[in-house]
This record gives structure tokens, C-alpha cells and sequence, in this order.
């Protein structure tokens, strides 16, 4: 090889070497970024609240027990252990203090501040509301009222939003006696709400208390 050809093959050899030093050696393409490789190019970024967004892994539990007591948490509080309304009802599910009495809990300052207190209430007043409630599941679940369907899991959404009392009145006058709460919610609204979970879970008891669960 000559000289000459060295020299050629060395200044190719450069060139090369340096021009791969532009390259970058990666490249990363992310969802909000697209390239149309048309005539034109256009750029899409994210806007400012979608980099504000945050994602959560939430579990799907539909209609199982789980779901119905997280369901009605939220739509009773938000799912907050601490609050208290401005009619003075307590906690997650906001239990009124003479029902908390029923269910044996007479310190509602302690009740506020243990989670596991209020989870054995809820439990505690759905068995008793089962119990007092017993022979309207059996006779009327399945049945349509107002556009309804009548499920067990509805009726006991709604005797914890208004009583068992409210809920027989409903029943019984095939849905004629519109019943709500100091808030404006029905009886019927939670019945349609909360129907088809399953609740079968939950044992009659006409004297359960939050100390049993």
C-alpha cells in the first residue's frame, strides 16, 4: 500500500470517527410526542395539567362486599376517617351518636380516632339492619319499584342512609312515600345506587354490636 493510499484511508478513517460523535446513541419516544413523516412535520407535547395528572392502580372490586363498603364510604364522606358533618354525623360512614350508642360506642371522640372502631360499627349496624329488615329482603328483593330493582345490598344502603323505618315505609307504599335525608338523598336513590352487590356475607343479628366483630 502506498503512502498516498494511507493517507486517503486515514483521512476517511477521521471523517468517520468523527461523525458518529453526532449520533446520539439512543433514542426515547414517549406517548405524547408524535413525527409525521409527511411533507410537514408535526410536534405534539403535553399540555400542563396532563404533566399534573397522577395515575393510580386502583383495584377493580365490583360488586362484591368490598366494593359495597367502599362504595358507600365515599359516597357517605369521601372514604375519610375523620369527618364529621354539619348535622354532627361521625367518620367514614357517618353514623348518627344514638346509633353509635345502639352499636354500644358511647366515647365518639375515640371513635373518630380508631379506623378499626368504625369499620366493626359498620359491620355491626349492616347485621342489625339485616335482622330488623329480614322479611322485606325476602319479600320484596327482585321485585321493580319506580324503575328500581329491589336487592338486598340496596336495602341495606339505604336503611343506613335513613333507617330501617324509612325503608319499610318505601316498600310498603311501592315507592309512594318519597323518603330523604337532612341532604336531600332518597331512600331511592340509594336502592338504585347500590343494588346487586353482594352481601350475602353479612349474618342477621337483632343484637349485634361493634365489640362482636
Amino acid at each position: 500500500m502506498t503512502k498516498k493510499q494511507i493517507f486517503y484511508i486515514g483521512i476517511f478513517a477521521s471523517i468517520t470517527i468523527l461523525s458518529s460523535g453526532f449520533k446520539p446513541f439512543y433514542s426515547e419516544l414517549f406517548p405524547w410526542f408524535h413525527i409525521f413523516e409527511k411533507e410537514e412535520m408535526f410536534y405534539t407535547v403535553p399540555t400542563e395539567t396532563e404533566l399534573n395528572q397522577t395515575f393510580f392502580n386502583i383495584p377493580f372490586t365490583g360488586k362484591t362486599f368490598i366494593g359495597f363498603r367502599q362504595s358507600l364510604a365515599v359516597r357517605e364522606s369521601q372514604g375519610k376517617y375523620h369527618k364529621v358533618n354539619t348535622l354532627g354525623y361521625l367518620g367514614k360512614y357517618q353514623f348518627g351518636s344514638e346509633t353509635l350508642r345502639i352499636l354500644g360506642i358511647r366515647d365518639t371522640i375515640s371513635f373518630l380516632r380508631s379506623r378499626k372502631l368504625q369499620e366493626k360499627a359498620f359491620l355491626a349496624n349492616l347485621s342489625r339492619n339485616k335482622w330488623e329488615l329480614r322479611e322485606e329482603i325476602t319479600k320484596y328483593s327482585g321485585k321493580i319499584i319506580n324503575g328500581i330493582e329491589i336487592t338486598e345490598s340496596g336495602i341495606l344502603a339505604a336503611a343506613h342512609l335513613g333507617g330501617p323505618g324509612s325503608v319499610k315505609r318505601f316498600l310498603k307504599t311501592n315507592g309512594r312515600r318519597k323518603c330523604k335525608d337532612n341532604y336531600g338523598t332518597s331512600i331511592s336513590e340509594y336502592m338504585k345506587d347500590f343494588a346487586g352487590y353482594d352481601t350475602s356475607c353479612i349474618d342477621a343479628s337483632e343484637k349485634a354490636k361493634a365489640r362482636h366483630y
